[in-house]
């Protein structure tokens, strides 16, 4: 059976898989234009670009400059589908925004907020608006706004499941209940809120679904419940063209399922990671005094988490591992070796297309 093609409005992949965006600089231009070059979609991340030392408005330029710099390398690497990851808490966000649009974007990827004015800082149609939910219900607020303040739907959504790395859009809470909150039942619930926008749009709204999508048989799974994509990062994380340090991705290879553990991050929303020293030496500490000289969140709950998440991310993507947080999903310790992303994505599409004829 043919592999479907995932369309967002002119926007045709190949393959339906959208490599998710990992901030700090885990995914640059090395391993979105890689992806891309696949048939896949490659995803840069926007976060935390800049020299964060800097702090400030010389942090934002900067930012920016990182930004622009990373989509030309991306665009002389592959001509295949590129698109920009972005974070709402982020302090300059609707530049960052501005900055990949100006160097030709075409589809901008926006999670850990809800963005309501994003049709007003990207005016253009042809521009491809893809916000991550988490729930139906975040998806109806956010597509009530657009219709009524600017007329425009959703190019798309990424709906991200509890199983996913990184910030997760879900309480301690519901985490805990991962029954009520399974990737399959979210995936229904939002593709039947969807219905009624499409039939008065006259226009398809694509899903992406993410979270826990590990290798083809998932996304034949996804794909038959009515995904019309998935999204993966974790799995491109021990690829030779990730952007992370070694020692960043030998911590995926060595991680135990038990390692992989929820914490709280200073953005206000819990993470899933791997246990290492640093998070045990955090765990030793009721109380840390942590000075912030970025100001790169909006919101950012330094003394309640007891460290800088900025510092943190950016020490695990140096290698420094001992004294940094390594975001990764629930399903990285299946991970055993190193790939290209030409053989990891060969891989998945020979999975998914076994999958696709056997019965479901």
């Amino acid at each position: 059976m043919t592999v479907p093609e995932l369309r967002i409005g002119d926007l045709v992949a190949r393959v339906p898989i959208v490599q998710g965006g990992m901030g700090v600089r885990i995914s640059l231009s090395s391993l979105a234009a890689a992806v891309a070059s696949e048939g896949g979609i490659g995803t840069i991340s926007s976060i935390g670009l800049g020299a964060l030392e800097e702090g400030g408005q010389e942090y934002e330029r900067m930012s920016r400059e990182a930004l622009r710099e990373e989509i030309r390398r991306a665009q002389e690497m592959t001509d295949g589908i590129l698109a920009v990851n972005f974070m709402g808490a982020v302090r300059n966000v609707e530049n960052l925004v501005r900055t990949a649009v100006d160097a030709g974007i075409q589809m901008i990827v926006f999670g850990a907020g809800l963005p309501m004015r994003l049709p007003e800082i990207v005016p253009d149609p042809s521009v491809n608006l893809v916000p991550i939910v988490s729930s139906a219900r975040a998806a109806d607020l956010i597509l009530r706004a657009w219709t009524k303040r600017y007329g425009r739907i959703a190019s798309a959504f990424v709906l991200e499941g509890p199983l996913a790395g990184g910030h997760l859009g879900f309480s301690r809470e519901e985490l805990q209940r991962p029954e009520d909150f399974a990737l399959d039942k979210l995936l229904l619930d939002l593709l039947e809120t969807l219905r009624p926008y499409q039939d008065r749009s006259g226009s398809e709204i694509p899903v992406i679904a993410g979270g826990g999508v590990y290798d083809g048989k998932d996304v034949a799974r996804m794909l038959r419940l009515g995904a019309s994509g998935v999204q993966m990062a974790t799995r491109f994380v021990c690829t030779w063209e990730c952007d992370a340090s070694m020692a960043f991705k030998q911590a995926y290879l060595d991680a135990r399922e038990d390692d992989i553990v929820i914490i709280k991050s200073p953005v206000g929303l819990p993470g899933r990671a791997i246990r290492n020293r640093f998070l045990e030496e955090i765990e030793k500490v009721d109380r840390a005094k942590v000075y912030c000289p970025y100001h790169c969140l909006t919101a950012c709950k330094v003394s309640e988490a007891k460290f800088c998440i900025a510092e943190a991310l950016l020490n695990a993507w140096r290698g420094d591992v001992d004294h940094g947080l390594v975001f990764c999903g629930q399903n990285a310790h299946r991970i055993d070796k190193i790939l290209s992303v030409k053989e990891l994505m060969a891989e998945l599409v020979g999975e998914l297309e076994a999958a696709l004829v056997e019965e479901p």
